[in-house]
């Protein structure tokens, strides 16, 4: 089994430098500066949520001494993570690219699921979302639930419409039966897999939080 990636010292610095940016205060769990964050440090929002909370806390000596040295002064943070972002890895490269397998899923997650699409995994657990308040005849390009989405994921509304229609092929209670022609069923079947048979209401909640990285 992979190692959990080390938190150090530094890393605060980053975090605390992301909580002072305007407006202050613990961001979004799923904001794109907090995942952009944690594929960089290779730690899940959840975690960096929780460290920041700690932040607005200050529930360490530790963050107190950090934020005494640098809380009012965003010049000198600013540096010091400059400094810490172009010494990154330096003496501790296979620490720092090792992560528990939550972590590896976390940032596949927000990558593009085939070299030449948009499409991540991200975007279709939110049209998973979208499918199942939604029925068959609806899911078409002029529903305006689905040209809402394709909006805030700055996407193609055929492309919505064409993940709807693999989600179709997915869904057992349809029983389709044609066979499927797109590289793109894969990764649908893997998002109906994970989440397809789960409670709707707690993936109702999850897609909320996924929404604020595409705001």
């Amino acid at each position: 089994m992979a190692k959990n990636r080390n938190w150090i010292d530094d890393d605060w610095l980053l975090l605390m430098q992301l909580y002072l940016k305007k407006p202050v205060g613990v961001k979004p769990m799923y904001s794109k500066a907090m995942v952009d964050l944690g594929m960089e440090l290779h730690v899940t929002p959840q975690d960096l949520f929780n460290k920041m909370c700690a932040i607005a806390n200050l529930e360490t000596p530790r963050i107190e001494r950090i934020w005494q040295e640098y809380g009012k002064n965003p010049r000198r943070l600013s540096r010091a993570v400059s400094l810490l972002r172009q010494m990154k890895g330096f003496g501790r490269q296979e620490d720092f690219y090792e992560g528990v397998d939550v972590q590896e899923t976390f940032e596949r997650d927000f990558r593009p699921v085939l070299p030449h699409s948009k499409m991540t995994p991200v975007m279709l657990i939110l049209i998973l979302d979208q499918y199942f308040r939604l029925t068959p005849i609806t899911m078409v390009a002029e529903t305006p639930e689905i040209r809402q989405l394709a909006s805030l994921m700055k996407v193609s509304v055929s492309e919505i419409v064409d993940v709807m229609t693999l989600y179709q092929h997915c869904d057992p209670y349809l029983h389709r039966k044609e066979v499927v022609d797109s590289e793109l069923y894969p990764a649908c079947l893997e998002i109906w897999q994970r989440y397809g048979n789960s409670d709707t209401e707690q993936l109702a909640s999850y897609a909320k939080q996924l929404k604020e990285y595409f705001k």
